[in-house]
């Protein structure tokens, strides 16, 4: 069940909302986590027990770790050595005890959540087995989770059901954002019902709805029509055309599904989170990964790149950090040699344009800007084309060496070019923000009633493309 079912809209989500600000404030988010449930269960039930093991698992070490603070357990260990409470080394050495088996739990249960997907991630690979839906999103939220617990981060025991809520937040679940922890956020469950909220949630639901059925899937059929003619059989004036189709594409969609998400979760009393910053604007392909998919890319950040030293230990240790947060996302997409190898280009992007290009950049600021505008779409078309063979033949197209090729059929530019340039033009128009701010603007009066009028025809058209056309599923679904 995804957020552009009608199913979804029309029934789930309405009573869902109802059911939640109608229960006794104490109960609200045992109702978002049986809510939580109902959604995976429609969207993948076999994997419904997946999830529940590790919301319980993830829950049993946080235990545990607060159970060290109360300094449980560790009185025997000092009498069988002969210490009292009170002798100094019997202090210290309670202190060894607790970070050693904080430690200890952090190895274990990470070692755990990393196998769960990892064993996965090799079924896709080999046996082509689906994804168990959300997995990589739940599982980065139990490891920073986790994290975040070793380091002092979190200084009170959660509550079962406010732990697994947060882990399986249904509409969060599916795609992310990959929201980190933190006990005020479900200050929702104690609030009153606020129709405010619930207003400007329900716009910024049918705003991203809008961007990802009207323009994604449209932009979509153009992709997938360039598929079809074959890549070794693409001008290069089509060849880039369905590149950047693809990169807008992508980019509607995933910002589509955040501002849905976002939208719901405003509703409930949540944040709003931002997950993506206008990344099309930014000025070097780093700045447009700070910008893009940004709860994933901080995740990255605070977990593995500044772990692993950061721009702390000089040049190498800094281009080694780049390309092993870069390597560890390619294969978080997808394990195939291609999500590697987008991995891989991005890092030595970003490391050549921190440490070679930077000076050029800065006194040359377009070349930045090209950067993102020229190199992006060729990365999007790795990530997109799996198999090598035809990823060779799309690159030669793109790129010909030999000069323009001609492709199979001259006029296919053309005519594709005047078919999608209203999807492309909204697209890039999206890509300014000037144009979202404006989407997003607080009105009042007859501005407020024109807004209303225009959001109920945008909501309109976007379920009727829903019901007359196939489902074209959000392209992060099974991640």
């Amino acid at each position: 069940m995804a957020f552009t079912d009608l199913n979804f809209l029309s029934r789930f989500l309405p009573i869902v909302l109802i059911i939640y600000f109608l229960a006794p404030r104490k109960y609200r988010t045992s109702v978002l986590f049986g809510a939580s449930l109902v959604f995976y269960a429609f969207g993948d039930l076999r994997f419904l027990p997946l999830l529940i093991i590790l919301c319980t698992l993830n829950y049993g070490a946080a235990v545990l770790y607060f159970k060290l603070n109360e300094n449980t357990g560790l009185l025997k260990v000092n009498k069988d050595l002969g210490l009292s409470e009170t002798n100094e080394a019997s202090g210290l050495l309670k202190n060894i005890n607790k970070k050693r088996s904080r430690k200890f739990i952090l190895t274990a249960i990470v070692l755990i959540d990393i196998a769960a997907l990892l064993i996965f991630k090799i079924l896709l690979i080999n046996y082509k087995l689906p994804l168990p839906l959300g997995i990589s999103f739940y599982i980065f939220k139990m490891l920073s989770f986790q994290a975040d617990l070793y380091r002092g981060k979190i200084g009170r025991k959660p509550k079962f059901v406010v732990l697994a809520a947060y882990f399986s937040l249904f509409f969060q679940l599916p795609q992310g954002p990959i929201m980190r922890y933190r006990m005020e956020d479900f200050a929702g469950s104690r609030q009153k019902l606020s129709l405010a909220n619930i207003e400007d949630g329900l716009k910024i639901l049918i705003i991203g709805l809008s961007m990802k059925v009207l323009v994604a899937d449209k932009l979509a059929i153009l992709w997938n029509e360039a598929s079809k003619i074959g890549y070794d059989g693409l001008s290069t004036p089509l060849a880039w055309l369905a590149a950047v189709g693809y990169s807008l594409e992508l980019y509607l969609d995933f910002w589509g599904y955040s501002l849905m998400a976002a939208g719901i979760g405003m509703m409930f009393g949540f944040r709003f989170i931002r997950n993506f910053n206008h990344p099309y604007t930014a000025d070097s392909i780093g700045e447009f990964y700070r910008r893009w998919h940004i709860t994933l890319t901080s995740w990255f950040r605070d977990y593995v790149y500044i772990p692993l030293g950061g721009s702390r230990n000089g040049r190498i240790n800094t281009v080694f950090a780049i390309l092993m947060v870069w390597l560890l996302t390619g294969f978080w997409h997808g394990g195939t040699v291609n999500f590697l190898m987008w991995g891989l280009v991005l890092g030595a992007m970003i490391a050549w344009e921190k440490y070679i290009a930077r000076e050029w950049m800065n006194r040359f600021p377009i070349l930045g800007h090209l950067h993102v505008i020229i190199l992006i779409p060729i990365t999007w078309v790795i990530f997109a084309v799996s198999d090598l063979s035809d990823l060779g033949d799309f690159l030669a197209a793109m790129i010909p060496i030999g000069g323009i090729r001609q492709g199979a059929n001259p006029g296919d530019f053309a005519r594709y070019f005047v078919q999608y340039l209203p999807y492309l033009g909204a697209g890039v128009l999206l890509c300014v923000p000037q144009v979202y701010r404006l989407l997003i603007k607080k009105r009042q009066g007859n501005y407020k009633i024109a807004e209303a009028i225009i959001l109920v025809i945008l909501l309109w058209a976007s379920l009727y493309s829903v019901n007359t056309t196939a489902a074209n599923p959000f392209m992060y679904f099974y991640f």
